[in-house]
C-alpha cells in the first residue's frame, strides 16, 4: 500500500475517533458549537474515506472499459463531498438559529472544553503528519486533506473560545451564534470544491496562466512555422492537450515526428508536478482557417 493510502486511511481512523468523542459530548452538553465541530468531524471522516478511494482506483491503468482510466473518480468525490458539507452546514444552521430562538443552556462545559483541547491536540499532529506525507510525496490529494484538517484547527479553536467565554460570563447564545458562523464558514469552503469538480467533469479547459505558458513554450520552436487548435482539459492530477503543429511541407515525415516528440517532452516538463498527455497534430501547412470553414458548415 503507497504511503498516500496510509495516510488518508490514518486520517480516517482518527476522523472517526473525533466524531465519537464530539458527537457524544455535544449531546451530553447540549453545545451546538460542539455538535457542528463532531457534524464537521463526520465530514472529514468522509472526505477521507472518498480521497482513499480515489487514490486507490484512479490510478489504476487505463482497460477495456475506461480507456483514458479513472482520474475523473476525483473530481466526482471533490462534488459529492462538497454537496455533503453544504447540506450539513444547513442543517447546522437550522439548529443554531433554533436554538438561538428557543433559548440553550449547555451542560458539562468542562467536558465540553476537554474534549476540544483533546481536538486541537490531536487534530495538529495529524496535519503536521499529513505535510510530511505530502512534502515526501507531493500528492495533491494529501496536500489537500492536509489544508482541510488545518481549517479544523481554527473551528476546533473557535469553539474552545466560546466553551471558556461561557464560563465566565454565562453568554449561552455565543454558542449558537458560533454554530450559525461555522455553517457559514463550512458552505464557503465547499462552494470552490464544488465548483472546481464540476468544471473538471465538464471538460473545462486549463488556467490562462496555464495556457499562456502552453503558447509561450509553442511560440518559441524554432522547428516549426506555427501552431493552432490548442485545446486543453485536466483530469485529477492529469493534464490532457491537444495542438496542431505546422511544419514546411519539404519536412520529411521523420523530422516532424522527432520534433513533436520534443515538443511532448517540453510539454510535460512544463508541469512537473502533473501527468501530461499531449497529442500533437502534424500539419505540413497552415489549415488553421480550412478547419475554421469546416466547423462554421
Amino acid at each position: 500500500m503507497r504511503i498516500e493510502q496510509k495516510a488518508t486511511l490514518i486520517s480516517t481512523v482518527i476522523a472517526f475517533l473525533l466524531v465519537a468523542f464530539k458527537l457524544t459530548v455535544g449531546i451530553i452538553s447540549g453545545s451546538v458549537a460542539v455538535l457542528a465541530s463532531a457534524i464537521d468531524s463526520l465530514l472529514d471522516m468522509v472526505v477521507s474515506l472518498f480521497n482513499y478511494f480515489a487514490l486507490h482506483n484512479s490510478d489504476k491503468e487505463p482497460d477495456e472499459h475506461f480507456n483514458f482510466g479513472r482520474r475523473k473518480l476525483e473530481p466526482l468525490a471533490a462534488v459529492i463531498e462538497g454537496t455533503i458539507i453544504s447540506l450539513s452546514a444547513l442543517f447546522i444552521l437550522y439548529t443554531a438559529i433554533s436554538k438561538m430562538v428557543q433559548g440553550s443552556v449547555i451542560e458539562h462545559l468542562d467536558l465540553s472544553m476537554g474534549v476540544m483541547v483533546a481536538s486541537l491536540v490531536i487534530t495538529a499532529s495529524l496535519v503536521l503528519f499529513l505535510n510530511y506525507v505530502a512534502g515526501k510525496t507531493g500528492n495533491m490529494v494529501i496536500r489537500a486533506d492536509a489544508l482541510h484538517y488545518k481549517t479544523d484547527l481554527l473551528t476546533n479553536g473557535a469553539v474552545l473560545i466560546s466553551l471558556v467565554v461561557i464560563t465566565f460570563t454565562e453568554y449561552t447564545f455565543i454558542d449558537p451564534l458560533l454554530g450559525i458562523g461555522i455553517s457559514v464558514y463550512m458552505i464557503y469552503s465547499a462552494y470552490p470544491l464544488i465548483k472546481e469538480g464540476i468544471l473538471m467533469l465538464l471538460d473545462a479547459a486549463l488556467d490562462p496562466e496555464s495556457v499562456g505558458k502552453i503558447n509561450k513554450l509553442l511560440n518559441t520552436q524554432i522547428d516549426i512555422s506555427g501552431h493552432h487548435d490548442l485545446r486543453t482539459r485536466r483530469s485529477g492530477s492529469d493534464i490532457y492537450l491537444s495542438v496542431h503543429v505546422v511544419f514546411s511541407i519539404s519536412t520529411s515525415l521523420y523530422d516532424a515526428h522527432m520534433v513533436g516528440d520534443k515538443i511532448e517532452l517540453s510539454l510535460k516538463n512544463l508541469f512537473p508536478e502533473n501527468t501530461v498527455y499531449a497529442l500533437i497534430h502534424l500539419d505540413p501547412y497552415d489549415d488553421s482557417e480550412e478547419n475554421h470553414i469546416e466547423k462554421e458548415h
